[in-house]
């Protein structure tokens, strides 16, 4: 990773380039720390209220659906990836400057394999996403018993007529879209350019999430998130949803690997004008 300086001398642009240090592969100090702990509760949090409403909308629509011939009832497949995709934007935001907003173990492992969080600190967030994601849909059941049990319980599984070869392979290019996007979008050289509209990073961000359901919800109702797909199976214990449960960890881990060891192109504009820095900014 790099820190790059831009300035303007005698009418040329000189870029001064350092290396930041990557996160270490062990941080004991790091449980010493109330921001740590900070974090856990973010992404707890965030993971919960992510699995709350998307899952709760799932079921909703399939409510809507349910003996109703009209094919335009309810919010379509459109609206439930506007669900996870508008989620996903809105928590990001929140809680990018508390944990990094990962929200999802896909994402944490892929940015573990790029050495930007710790090992104690990846093992840590997973765990806590996962909890997140049980107690959200607890909730949901909770609330919605009835339609939650009738409806299947938002839990994913692998579609009648697809393979599971076909189901592997989306879950692995949607994870890679999403996580490739996240590396795109937090870029330092890239966020410091932006940085006057500080939007930028989680929007994209949503917007991957939002295109990949519209694709994969028909083949594995989407996973791309395996706290989301855990938490679901838990609180729906479902026969099909365990033995299909492998899709949605396998494969979103392959994807992040992929998007980790392919670094995003970093734009480096030749004709910038004026005193500009970019530095990285803290994690």
């Amino acid at each position: 990773m790099e820190i790059l300086k831009w300035q303007r001398q005698d009418h040329s642009l000189q870029k001064i380039t350092k290396t930041h240090p990557q996160a270490p592969l062990f941080d004991a100090d790091e449980l010493t720390k109330w921001s740590f702990y900070r974090a856990l509760i973010a992404e707890f949090i965030a993971t919960l209220l992510f699995l709350y409403i998307t899952v709760l909308t799932v079921i909703g629509y399939k409510s809507q659906i349910d003996g109703n011939s009209d094919p335009c009832g309810g919010v379509g497949i459109l609206g439930i990836a506007w669900a996870f995709g508008g989620m996903i934007f809105v928590l990001v935001y929140c809680t990018a400057g508390i944990s990094g907003g990962h929200i999802n173990p896909a994402v944490t492992f892929g940015l573990f394999l790029a050495r930007k969080v710790s090992l104690i600190r990846a093992v840590m967030y997973m765990v806590a996403q996962c909890l997140g994601a049980i107690c959200g849909v607890g909730l949901v059941k909770a609330f919605q018993k009835s339609l939650y049990t009738r409806y299947n319980g938002g839990a994913n599984v692998l579609a009648d007529g697809y393979s599971t070869g076909t189901g592997l392979g989306a879950e692995i290019i949607g994870t890679f879209v999403l996580v490739y996007t996240v590396f795109s979008a937090t870029d330092p050289k890239r966020s410091a350019r932006d940085s006057h509209v500080p939007v930028l990073a989680p929007l994209p961000i949503g917007f991957a999430v939002f295109m990949v359901h519209l694709a994969t919800i028909p083949i594995t109702g989407t996973g791309i998130n395996p706290a989301r797909s855990f938490g679901a199976a838990v609180i729906y214990n479902n026969a099909k949803a365990w033995d299909d449960q492998w899709i949605f960890w396998v494969g979103p881990f392959i994807g992040a690997a992929i998007a980790a060891f392919l670094p995003p192109i970093h734009l480096e504009s030749r004709s910038c004008k004026g005193s500009w820095v970019i530095q990285e900014q803290p994690g």
